[in-house]
């Protein structure tokens, strides 16, 4: 199949996916199932209570996740990955395996240049 750059829906892709907390978000709740708030916020320090609330807004917006409100005192919200989010998890999979990689990359080409400038003094 042909891929015509003008007809490209990797923006799109993008638009849903990117973001520091979208991907971590979604691998846990691909990997542990079904989370509470208060679980997923302990399981990503440094996010703000705010911006973990707009990732997952963002992502029931675009039916990647459910949020399941229970009618009870204190409430209890819980978030899962839908069937269609579950579409994500090869991406997914292939983006961490290319950051691995990249990260690899990156460290031994540092390793090459720091042997360059030994060999230079």
């Amino acid at each position: 199949m042909e891929k015509k750059p003008e007809l490209c829906q990797v923006e799109d892709a993008l638009g849903i996916l990117v973001g520091k907390w979208k991907p971590i978000i979604l691998l846990y709740l691909l990997q542990q199932g079904t989370k509470r708030f208060s679980e997923l916020k302990r399981s990503l320090p440094g996010i703000t209570q705010k911006m973990l609330t707009k990732q997952l807004r963002e992502l029931e917006d675009e039916d990647i996740i459910e949020r399941v409100v229970y009618p009870q005192v204190p409430p209890k919200v819980e978030y899962s990955i839908t069937e269609y989010g579950r579409t994500l998890e090869p991406i997914l999979e292939a983006m961490h395996e290319w950051g691995k990689s990249h990260t690899a990359h990156k460290r031994k080409k540092s390793q090459q240049q720091l042997t360059e400038i030994n060999k230079l003094s």
